[in-house]
């Protein structure tokens, strides 16, 4: 594979040291490892090669492989979601969680000005708050299979509305002209997204240099 390929995978991802699961593309894999998420729509997920769509060393490793072969990929730190930062662990105070209705415990996911975090522990009316990605520090194994290489253009349009939006392809038209797609979402996106999704298909599609969106009422 090179960049600017449009694959679809399958992937089950693992910690190295604890062997524990934490992420699939597999429904089974993911009911087995007690991740699973009914909110999610498991199946292989489209990849551009070069669009960070997935970690640094798990793409690395895409770039070594085959149409239809499987692999075990090793992830350092550095290359996934890197090491661990003692300045993300933050302490609050009891009264800021007050002031929200929110009653802290350890262990319990919060948002803090749109970034995540994890509380830590509790003492003397302070909060110990751990800003660090949960897999920060870790060594992951990636067992990955490249199930197709994408070519077709309308297909490769389809594959960015799906990583970004999640959508299925009942919420969407899209029509091909010379040079041009239009594009008719069935959901409510905002303007920010559409320029993203068109920027997108016009960086990584070098077919089309216009995008249009269109509403139905």
């Amino acid at each position: 594979m090179k960049e600017g390929d449009f694959i679809r995978i399958d992937y089950v991802g693992k910690i190295s040291e604890s062997n524990e699961t934490f992420d699939s593309t597999r429904e089974d894999v993911a009911k087995e490892g007690g991740i699973y998420n009914p909110k999610i729509k498991y199946g292989s997920i489209p990849v551009i090669i070069g669009a960070n769509f997935v970690v640094k060393g798990l793409e690395e490793g895409l770039k070594e492989m085959e149409v239809g072969k499987k692999k075990k990929i090793t992830v350092k730190p550095e290359d996934a979601f890197g090491e661990r930062d003692a300045k993300l662990i933050k302490l609050l105070s009891m009264s800021e969680f007050k002031k929200q209705g929110i009653t802290p415990h350890p262990g319990m996911p919060i948002t803090i000005n749109n970034v995540r975090g994890r509380i830590l522990s509790i003492s003397g009316g302070r909060v110990r708050v751990d800003f660090n990605h949960p897999l920060a520090g870790k060594t992951l194994e990636y067992e990955v299979e490249i199930e197709k290489e994408i070519t077709d253009l309308k297909e490769k349009i389809a594959a960015i509305l799906e990583y970004c939006l999640q959508v299925d392809e009942k919420d969407v038209d899209i029509k091909l002209g010379e040079e041009l797609v239009e594009i008719n979402i069935r959901i409510d996106t905002s303007k920010f997204v559409r320029k993203t999704i068109a920027d997108m298909i016009k960086k990584w599609i070098s077919e089309i240099k216009k995008v249009r969106f269109v509403d139905e009422y």
